[in-house]
């Protein structure tokens, strides 16, 4: 068995799958009713903070976990001789775990999404998804998330999504790995069970981990409530 291969089993699934648990029962406590500092108006940075928080401070608790989690984690590189930033990037959020064999740094990079091309590409491109390929996200980690957070209903925002990854121009600007029957993405996801589907992706070896890719999860989070972005008609005249 080659590395490009056995890289799943040494992957540490059953923290990454109790972070990703705790992460969805927290946002469905938080997103079940509209709530003055927590609603779909609200930024990504202020919907991140507040989760993680509520994640920290409740649902870990209650399920038990030991990891650490992190909001606006600094990621970056320095100039050794002067000590300039290079270049400087915060990470939505991150749960990190290790024990005597394993070690996790598990990343959920969240997006608002609604049904407009300016928020796909807003999730797919250098600002989204394109961190953790040609950006310094998950250096060296076989596994992230993409999150998006649903400002209009699923059908009409997560399959426009999954038809432009299938487009040549995403495919080699993401560098992405076929799945087996040759598709863009892989449905379901082989990773967990909530999330919608998987994305591989080539990285240079400085960003990769030993076998060369990272897999990517994605998840579409709804408000417990309807949601939309369409601005309601004026009366008529």
């Amino acid at each position: 068995m080659t590395a490009a291969d056995d890289w799943f089993a040494a992957f540490p699934i059953q923290p990454a799958t109790e972070a990703v648990e705790a992460l969805c029962q927290a946002w469905t406590e938080l997103a079940e009713r509209p709530r003055p500092d927590f609603n779909p108006k609200t930024n990504e940075a202020a919907l991140t903070k507040r989760l993680k928080v509520y994640i920290e401070n409740y649902t870990a608790r209650e399920r038990g976990l030991l990891g650490m989690w992190a909001a606006e984690d600094i990621i970056g590189e320095i100039d050794p001789a002067t000590g300039a930033m290079i270049e400087e990037r915060r990470t939505d959020i991150v749960y990190g775990w290790n024990d005597s064999t394993q070690d996790l740094k598990f990343v959920f990079e969240f997006k608002r999404l609604g049904r407009q091309k300016r928020h796909r590409d807003h999730y797919l491109r250098e600002n989204g998804l394109a961190r953790f390929v040609t950006g310094i996200y998950s250096r060296r980690q076989a596994v992230a998330a993409m999150v998006g957070v649903l400002l209009d209903p699923e059908p009409d925002v997560v399959p426009p999504i999954r038809e432009m990854l299938s487009q040549e121009e995403m495919v080699a600007e993401l560098k992405l790995r076929p799945a087996a029957d040759g598709l863009a993405v892989i449905q379901p996801s082989a990773l967990f069970s909530a999330a919608d589907f998987d994305t591989e992706h080539e990285r240079d070896p400085t960003l990769a981990p030993s076998h060369g890719h990272i897999r990517v999860a994605h998840f579409f989070l709804p408000f417990g409530y309807p949601t939309t972005t369409k601005k309601p008609k004026g009366p008529k005249v």
